[in-house]
């Protein structure tokens, strides 16, 4: 019995001793003249290895923070796990809770755009052994953050050789999103404090519809990868991107599958979207292991 305790122990302390490492990073801002917060996972295999590693970018959704994807998936672990399994660096950092990480035209305190693609990234490759170059930054996330990482693709596709979404929201101007009327409208004023009146500014919500951007991200020739639940108020934006890339002939996988806008569906989409992003970095020659 001892020696099967004993054993037992054992076992528990290697698995321990295998875990990736989950780091806390301040990243200054100086667009906006603040700090704020980043989770970094850290591969096990970063600390006995002198290799520039992969980073993988993953982006919260609206009314969330930087450590959501850490504190609110039901599996406590996966985020580790498939930092482990695929030899990743996964940042996760602050995107506030509605800056749909773009560079707002009304509010100068969230310039999130500038701010993930130039702070974020030049703090991250500076702290840590990364891959200093677009073949290495693959960027996804849910809802507000599967916006944010096609923007952020189509606009800079210097940065990014993939990119995906999960449960996007993907069009401002929320048409044919399926919301009760009173939640509809409450969203409809968290737009207008980042971009304006959607009545007197329709050209800006149609400049920043990812929908819209079917054209450019065609001419980035990034690898793309995006998924909705068959039961979210979201699917049919996700639908029509779909169906501009179907006719414009733009390579992507896209999935539809049983669930809503949880955490539930998430947890089970991650995993498809890091052997997605192994596979193309395994192609560009940036995997360590």
């Amino acid at each position: 019995m001892i020696k099967t305790l004993l054993f037992g122990l054992s076992f528990f302390v290697t698995l321990a001793s295998m875990a990736a490492k989950v780091d806390s990073l301040n990243v200054p801002s100086t667009v906006m003249q603040r700090t704020m917060r980043a989770v970094i996972v850290l591969p096990e295999s970063y600390a006995k290895s002198k290799a520039n590693y992969p980073v993988l970018y993953l982006l919260h959704g609206g009314y969330g923070h930087f450590n959501d994807w850490i504190t609110k998936s039901p599996d406590k672990n996966l985020i580790q796990r498939l930092a482990d399994q695929y030899n990743l660096i996964i940042a996760m950092p602050e995107g506030e809770v509605f800056s749909y990480y773009l560079d707002s035209p009304v509010r100068k305190d969230s310039q999130f755009e500038t701010y993930l693609t130039k702070e974020v990234i030049s703090k991250l490759d500076n702290t840590y052994r990364t891959i200093r170059d677009r073949k290495g930054r693959v960027i996804t996330g849910l809802s507000m953050g599967g916006y944010g990482s096609l923007l952020l693709a189509a606009r800079h596709p210097d940065l990014y050789c993939a990119a995906g979404s999960m449960s996007g929201a993907l069009n401002p101007d929320m048409q044919s999103w399926k919301l009760p009327p009173d939640m509809a409208k409450g969203i409809k004023q968290e737009f207008e404090k980042i971009l304006g009146p959607i009545e007197q500014v329709p050209d800006t919500y149609a400049t920043f519809s990812v929908i819209n951007l079917a054209d450019r991200l065609k001419a980035n020739g990034q690898k793309l990868i995006f998924d909705c639940g068959v039961d979210d108020f979201l699917i049919e934006p996700n639908r029509e991107l779909h169906r501009r890339f179907v006719f414009n002939q733009t390579p992507h996988d896209y999935s539809e599958r049983p669930g809503g806008h949880s955490w539930e569906y998430w947890q089970n989409s991650l995993p498809n979207h890091a052997l997605f992003f192994h596979n193309v970095l395994k192609e560009n020659g940036s995997i360590t292991q």
